[in-house]
């Protein structure tokens, strides 16, 4: 099996400085796929930070009066180093297709936090093989492993 060819890989946002500033992601159309998975990247995260990852879904193209999607949050308070270059994910299977469009949203409360990036992995498409997003410099396949 071949997953990259069976998936849409997207870097929906880029890394941020330490801060306590919440960070939307660029709007992912999910017409043709039956769901997203975004997996949020923390760097050196303060000891009390809160961070919230949240899938949010709209009818529209944008980041506006979205709508949270039901149970779609992960929530992790940091200790002294437990969240230090780690990663929250949050799984949408299925979402309704009245909101076409998804995007996450990284809050960042309490404490500051670096973050090293939103990555967004669309799965089960309509039609195979997927081509990957533009944020994908490079992709490789291989059968068997080398010597």
């Amino acid at each position: 099996m071949n997953l990259s060819k069976s998936i849409k890989v997207s870097v929906v946002s880029g890394a941020a400085v330490a801060a306590q500033t919440a960070i939307d992601s660029s709007v992912l159309d999910m017409q043709g796929y039956a769901g997203v998975m975004f997996i949020a990247l923390t760097g050196d995260v303060t000891d009390t930070c809160v961070l919230t990852l949240t899938a949010k879904g709209n009818s529209a193209n944008s980041t506006s009066s979205p709508t949270p999607v039901n149970q779609a949050a992960a929530t992790f308070t940091a200790g002294a180093s437990t969240a230090d270059s780690k990663a929250l994910i949050v799984d949408v299977a299925h979402p309704d297709p009245a909101l076409r469009y998804m995007f996450a949203t990284l809050t960042r409360t309490a404490a500051n936090a670096v973050v090293g990036g939103i990555i967004a992995i669309q799965y089960q498409p309509d039609a195979k093989p997927t081509a990957q997003d533009a944020t994908v410099i490079a992709s490789a396949f291989a059968v068997g492993a080398a010597a």
